[in-house]
């Protein structure tokens, strides 16, 4: 057990500093690319770094008969949308709450609200639409609902794609050569897939690690999938986040997160709802709808109020606290 600690601490460390690797080369990677802050935010960043809890539900789901298999699978899909708007929005917010007193930055977050606003009414249509299949019996229905999934998709990333909001702040500079001023393409995609192959392997890594002792204090495969699992894999978002908000990057901080929401609530739900009966638990529809809530929530404070701020962010946390109090009780 004390070496299956460490390398949890070990692989936490190695994300840390992937996800430092990666926000740099995206930054350099959407400059090159003349892209806005909506396509390196909520495209780049997010589906990249949403590529290691994506690949649980896929691998779970498509090399698995058995019924365990599809469930770890479906509360994988539905534990990453719930983790993202929730403990990925509060450490977000909790982490600019420590820089407005040790680096003197404003609480109030600095974003486009035509790119935010965007990703989380997006998320909102495409995920409440997945919740909605589960209780449709028909599979040629939930077929097309997955095919709808993917289109929708689709157009969500050429409206961002097309959005062309400049980058705000200045970019560091590139890690994999400091000494340059304009580092030509391909050393940034060197550092760019790089990271990423860091990040998967870590993630991996630390997920595997918290697989042993979970299953050492028998902790159940839904709450496994529901909760631990994604809160492993979501920490490249949310270390990414933290280090764009720590720059005054609040825009690429919250698209991170946002875009991620928008690729997990459309790609992997569609894959569950081909390969799968898609019959959800009571605690995988509670989770769905927390994350539906605290996303309102937020949405709702960034488009109708003056400025949003970290501690509305912040609060998303309590939202994970009583879902995690919820599936410890059914227990």
């Amino acid at each position: 057990m004390e070496m299956t600690l460490l390398y949890l601490a070990i692989s936490m460390a190695i994300i840390l500093l992937a996800a430092e690797l990666f926000t740099n080369s995206v930054e350099w990677l959407g400059h090159k690319l003349g892209l806005g802050e909506g396509a390196v935010g909520s495209i780049l960043a997010a589906v990249g770094t949403a590529m290691p809890e994506t690949m649980i539900p896929i691998i779970a789901i498509l090399f698995s008969s058995s019924d365990i298999g599809h469930e770890v699978g479906i509360g994988a899909i539905l534990g990453a949308p719930f983790m993202l708007s929730t403990a990925a929005f509060s450490v977000t917010g909790i982490a600019i709450l420590i820089f407005s007193r040790t680096r003197g930055r404003s609480t109030d977050l600095v974003v486009n609200r035509r790119i935010l606003g965007r990703d989380m009414g997006y998320f909102m249509a495409v995920y409440s639409l997945a919740l909605i299949a589960a209780f449709i019996p028909v599979t040629f229905v939930k077929i097309g609902i997955a095919v709808l999934l993917l289109a929708l998709y689709g157009r969500y990333v050429m409206m961002t794609m097309a959005d062309v909001s400049p980058l705000t702040g200045g970019i560091s500079q590139l890690h994999f050569l400091r000494k340059s001023q304009d580092p030509p393409l391909a050393v940034i995609l060197v550092q760019f897939f790089f990271a990423l192959g860091l990040i998967v392997i870590a993630a991996h890594m630390f997920v595997g690690n918290l697989e042993v002792v979970s299953h050492a204090i028998g902790v159940p495969a839904l709450v496994l999938s529901l909760v631990l699992a994604p809160l492993a894999t979501e920490l490249p978002e949310k270390f990414n986040s933290v280090l764009w908000v720590r720059s005054g990057k609040d825009t690429l901080a919250m698209g991170n997160i946002t875009g991620a929401m928008v690729f997990q609530s459309c790609i992997p739900v569609a894959i569950g709802l081909v390969f799968t009966p898609w019959h959800l638990e009571t605690p995988a529809l509670v989770s769905a709808v927390v994350a539906l809530l605290s996303t309102g929530i937020v949405m709702t404070r960034m488009t109708r109020g003056d400025t949003l701020n970290a501690n509305i962010l912040a609060l998303a946390g309590v939202f994970y606290l009583l879902y995690v109090g919820y599936v410890v009780f059914l227990l």
